[in-house]
Formats: structure tokens, C-alpha cells, sequence
């Protein structure tokens, strides 16, 4: 079966996708017909695609999150590869084939990442700081396991977070032993709290997201929130310098107003922590860019993320 990421223009191809995303539409034509407005992905990436001839009896035979076989052509449309369809029917169990195989997902395991985490916590030297990153991670743990860090910008995928979190953790500790003046404990602490309300904000089921449901609220406001919780849940001053400290860390991460975050950075360590998670986030989907492009090719598709340029495939010497 070809991989999505093999996938070039004028491609035919036969194979089995999840059907991530789903939507029935109609064309502008009069009469007007109906269409499914799809994206199809596997482990390697993703692909809109449009089946034009939707009949009666099939508009309610598909559903996102589940598998189907595919028949179908890559055209450009805009500039961008996207498949016609021509059949598509759902899976079936002689096919052989499992809905897991086709869910990309962090190239460490969940288990393991969260045992980093975990250790990382304990080594936080202030206990009044250990304490609330432990209360706040215990509130997620279970979905912390599983979660993407967002839905499709960067680590959208399972265990992305926990995955996001921990590379993070790895650029905070080497930035802490070159600037010794950062307050280790809270850059610690700022990286695993930037996101933790992520879980609570979206919907997401083996890494894909299917709803926002934190519109009204948002993780940022929900994690300053939890770190307020945990102080009165624990018995702790809410008017700290450990609780103001990490609030501002929590508030101030995305750096501008526009960006989704009420203030600016204005200690050495939420300058930090505005910068590791831009550059994770920003490598992640240069990363993500090339490994969904066949080796074939030497450009990526734009990466909206990074001001919607395409990337260049530097050859390896």
C-alpha cells in the first residue's frame, strides 16, 4: 500500500487511510450534488480529499476516525496535492487491517515519557513549586498519557504533549546549565504548566482532535487557574512569589496579546520559556514538514506554522 507522504501528483492508488475528517457538502451547481469533503491520513500524513458522487444511500455510510478503502487520483488544486476519489468503502474484517497502524504517534513511548516527566518533578528543588506541578500533572495524568500538544500545528499527534513537554525539558536543562542565573526550578515548572490544560481544552481520541471545547476559557487561563487550586487544595499561600512566579510563567508563554496571552514576559525565566517553546514547536514542524514529503521530493507543502513557506530538504553530506 502506498503512504501518504509517497503520494504525488497524478498518482492512481488503491489503499487503506483513516478517514480523519469528514464532512457533507454541496456543489454550487444547479441542481446542487452532494460531497464529502474529506482528509485521509495514515502514519506517514495527511491529504484532503473530495468525493464528488456521494449517492443516497452512502451519506450516512462513513464516519470520521475509522478506516476506509480507497480508489482514487492526486491532482493539485490551489497549488496543493489533493485526491479525487473515485470508490471508497469502509473497512472490512477480512481486510486485516487495525485502526492503530494508521495513528502516528510520539517516537518515544507515552510510559516512558511521562516517567521523565514524573522525574523531573521530583527533582524540583522548592517544595512549595514541586507541589503544585505535581498537583496540576495528577489532574491530566490519565489523558496526559495520550494527548496531541495541539490539532494540527505541531505535535498533533498521540502523546504528542507529553512528547512536547519532554523535549522541551531537554533545551530548559541544557539553557539552565549555560545561563546559571535561571531559576532552574521554574523553568522546569513553567515547561510542564505552559500546556497542561491542553487536555482539558480539546477533545481528542489516539491523537487526532475532533473539537476545541475550551473557546471560552483556553489552556492558559485554565492552568493559571489550576495553579491558584492547587495553592488553597494544598494549604498554601496564594500570594507567593512560587504561585505569582509560575502564573506569569503560564500567562506570558505565548509573549503577545494577539498571540493569546494577556501579558509579556517580564522575568528572565518566561523570556526562556517563550523561546524553548517556540523553537520546539517551530523545529517539530519543520520536522513534521519533511518526514510527510516523499524522498522523491526536494520542497515541502507550506508550513503554515512557519509563515507559510515551504522547506527546502538540505542534502545530507
Amino acid at each position: 500500500m502506498t503512504m501518504i507522504k509517497e503520494l504525488i501528483t497524478n498518482d492512481e492508488f488503491v489503499g487503506f487511510y483513516l478517514l480523519k475528517e469528514l464532512e457533507l457538502k454541496q456543489t454550487n451547481t444547479s441542481p446542487a450534488k452532494d460531497y464529502f469533503d474529506l482528509v485521509l491520513c495514515d502514519a506517514s500524513g495527511q491529504l484532503p480529499a473530495k468525493y464528488w458522487d456521494v449517492k443516497e444511500t452512502e451519506r450516512d455510510n462513513f464516519s470520521p476516525m475509522t478506516l476506509v478503502k480507497v480508489q482514487g487520483i492526486v491532482q493539485l488544486y490551489r497549488e496543493k496535492p489533493q485526491v479525487k476519489i473515485s470508490r471508497i468503502r469502509n473497512v472490512r474484517n477480512e481486510d486485516g487491517v487495525s485502526l492503530t497502524d494508521f495513528i502516528r504517534a510520539a517516537p518515544m513511548g507515552s510510559t516512558e515519557l511521562i516517567e521523565v516527566i514524573d522525574r523531573v518533578v521530583e527533582s524540583i528543588s522548592d517544595a512549595m513549586t514541586r507541589d503544585i506541578v505535581g498537583f496540576c500533572v495528577d489532574k491530566v495524568r490519565e489523558k496526559l498519557v495520550h494527548y496531541p500538544a495541539a490539532k494540527m500545528h505541531h505535535h498533533a499527534y498521540f502523546a504528542g504533549l507529553a512528547y512536547h513537554i519532554v523535549r522541551m525539558l531537554e533545551i530548559g536543562g541544557f539553557l539552565c546549565k549555560q545561563r546559571p542565573f535561571l531559576n532552574a526550578d521554574m523553568i522546569k515548572a513553567g515547561i510542564i504548566l505552559h500546556d497542561i490544560a491542553k487536555p482539558e481544552e480539546m477533545i481528542a481520541h489516539l491523537g487526532v482532535v475532533s473539537d476545541i471545547q475550551g473557546k471560552l476559557i483556553g489552556h492558559i487561563a485554565m492552568a493559571a487557574s489550576w495553579i491558584t487550586e492547587a495553592a488553597l487544595r494544598l494549604e498554601l499561600p496564594h500570594d507567593s512569589e512560587q504561585v505569582i512566579g509560575l502564573q506569569h510563567l503560564i500567562l506570558s508563554h505565548h509573549n503577545l496579546g494577539e498571540w493569546g496571552s494577556p501579558v509579556q514576559p517580564q522575568t528572565a525565566e518566561a523570556v526562556a520559556l517563550h523561546h524553548i517553546d517556540a523553537l520546539d514547536a517551530k523545529l517539530q514542524m519543520a520536522e513534521d514538514a519533511l518526514s510527510a514529503t516523499s524522498d522523491k521530493e526536494l520542497w515541502t507543502q507550506p508550513v503554515r506554522g512557519l509563515e507559510n513557506k515551504a522547506l527546502y530538504r538540505t542534502p545530507l553530506l
